[in-house]
């Protein structure tokens, strides 16, 4: 099945990667959308997308074996791992046609730009060989479990465990708040695997666990304000037995699951960016050819002054994080991207969104406030955005630390 996709989208991707390699260009957003459009934004599923919402998850046949049936999943997994060979920019580039067409992106995020590059990055040949090709067809769902009901963004208070026992590992505890949580055919879970460790940093490691796998539960999706394309859910390990397979990098990755999540958080801070940029821009359009056709006093909306005024600071905004955006995906496309900067970047433009959608509902009036109007259901999605992949409380707090280090 890989070797189809390969064969459909392979070239194409190659191409526009190739064609766009050091600039991250509307042309190549141009080229991107008219492919993706026909799944994301045809008519039938956007009627199919109210009944997403009101369940809370996506169908798993419709939306993900169809994105990964035309290439959609893991657009940057090389050919000789089942993928299409396309490069990061690429990928950039679905997550931001996705948002625009309101379907915010960050379930595909999670699969695609979280949980999968730990395999390509980490696996061993076995396990790449396993699972990926079917992260890429859509045939498994991905999500990555590293938050847990009592430390939050607090990696270091983790209370999941595993215990060697004999071949195998025991796997207890939960996690929370775990996008793609209740679809995920496979989850990455970190977990503590030296107990008498005084230090978390060197007793974590990452299991890959399936789903089915005795002990392991999950919750129904949890009811959240926004992003209900997005299945959130909790889950739950009780003396889950796994395979000394199932350890990422096999024994090489023992009390290495820290390091290796620092190592890919600056992705997921500038793709949980994008997805914020992506959202503002999106409402900014929406709200400015509202005001062009509403009239109040005798005229449009957009006549007046203090309107006028609105949209000015909020396109300026606009403007400066996409300069933010676009420099930290090329920085990331070079190998360049630092922590403290992708930090920043998600601090600033998820901070952006909220005040685009804030003032989008406002300058809606009534309208703005129901929810079948795009900017309302907006404004609940992006109140996420600084809360998930680390609150901006601790963007703050990573970012001020690397001021004031001596370096």
């Amino acid at each position: 099945m890989a070797a189809s996709f390969i064969q459909r989208n392979g070239q194409f991707f190659l191409n526009v990667s190739k064609q766009f390699s050091c600039c991250y260009d509307a042309g190549c957003r141009s080229l991107l959308k008219g492919r993706y459009y026909t799944i994301v934004a045809s008519p039938i599923l956007q009627q199919i997308k109210k009944r997403w919402e009101r369940q809370g998850y996506v169908d798993k046949e419709v939306f993900w074996r169809k994105l990964g049936a035309q290439g959609y999943l893991g657009v940057d997994v090389p050919t000789d791992l089942g993928g299409v060979g396309g490069d990061f920019i690429t990928s950039t580039i679905v997550i931001e046609e996705q948002v625009y067409q309101h379907f915010i992106g960050t379930n595909v995020v999670a699969h695609s730009d979280l949980t999968m590059p730990y395999i390509v990055s980490y696996g061993t040949p076995e396990q790449k060989s396993k699972y990926i090709p079917g992260m890429v067809s859509g045939e498994i769902v991905g999500a990555i479990a590293l938050t847990e009901p009592s430390a939050g963004s607090d990696l270091q208070g983790m209370k999941t465990y595993a215990k060697k026992k004999g071949d195998d590992w025991i796997l207890n505890g939960s996690k929370v708040f775990i996008t793609n949580g209740y679809l995920a055919d496979l989850t990455v879970v970190a977990a503590i695997t030296d107990l008498e460790s005084t230090k978390r940093a060197h007793a974590m490691s990452l299991f890959l666990v399936e789903t089915g796998t005795p002990g392991f539960t999950k919750s129904k999706p949890l009811k959240k304000m926004g992003a209900n394309l997005t299945d959130t859910g909790e889950l739950f390990f009780d003396d889950v037995r796994l395979p000394l397979s199932a350890l990422l990098s096999g024994e090489e990755g023992l009390h290495k699951g820290f390091y290796r999540l620092m190592n890919q958080l600056p992705r997921e801070r500038l793709m949980l960016g994008l997805c914020s940029q992506a959202m503002a821009e999106t409402v900014f359009e929406t709200t400015r050819d509202y005001v062009r056709q509403r009239k109040a006093f005798g005229k449009t909306l957009s006549k007046l002054q203090t309107i006028q005024h609105r949209l000015a600071a909020l396109k300026t905004k606009i403007c400066m994080n996409r300069a933010f955006i676009d420099m930290g995906i090329q920085m990331y496309q070079e190998g360049r991207l630092d922590s403290t900067t992708a930090s920043m970047i998600k601090l600033s433009t998820t901070e952006m969104v909220n005040r685009v959608c804030d003032e989008g509902v406002q300058l809606h009036g009534g309208y703005g406030y129901m929810r079948e109007y795009p900017v309302a259901r907006a404004l609940y999605s992006a109140r996420a955005m600084p809360i998930v992949g680390g609150t901006n409380e601790i963007m703050k707090e990573l970012i001020a630390r690397d001021i004031v280090s001596e370096k």
